[in-house]
């Protein structure tokens, strides 16, 4: 929908990453790399970051992985998050608000199915 857009999917999982890759290629998606968090160059930054981050990696994983991606949004860039709300979506909530206090929105933008959507937005 947005051949102008350079898109980059981020996975740990080289099956996922794999499959990632031939989807988009039966789909004529070329304006996509796939890549590992390693390869991404830490100057990199993102208008919109879209996850369901791995929450059962445990807290002070998930804060790592937060801690390390959110701050990378440009000004007035968006992240949205989908966490499932009887896995602490409204905890991370509040994580979010007291640790990104300082630079970065967040609301709470859809809740569907037991699922939230916080949205985290670079100010």
């Amino acid at each position: 929908a947005s051949p102008k857009a350079k898109i980059i999917a981020i996975d740990v999982n080289q099956k996922c990453i794999a499959l990632t890759k031939i989807n988009a290629k039966s789909l004529g998606i070329g304006n996509i790399e796939v890549l590992t968090p390693d390869e991404i160059k830490d100057s990199i930054m993102f208008d919109e970051i879209w996850s369901n981050p791995p929450i059962r990696v445990g807290k002070k994983a998930l804060h790592d992985i937060l801690v390390r991606w959110l701050p990378r949004l440009k000004p007035g860039g968006t992240a949205r998050l989908v966490v499932q709300k009887n896995l602490g979506s409204d905890s991370l909530q509040k994580w979010l608000e007291t640790e990104f206090s300082d630079g970065l929105e967040i609301s709470r933008v859809a809740s569907v199915k037991g699922f939230r959507v916080l949205k985290v937005t670079r100010n």
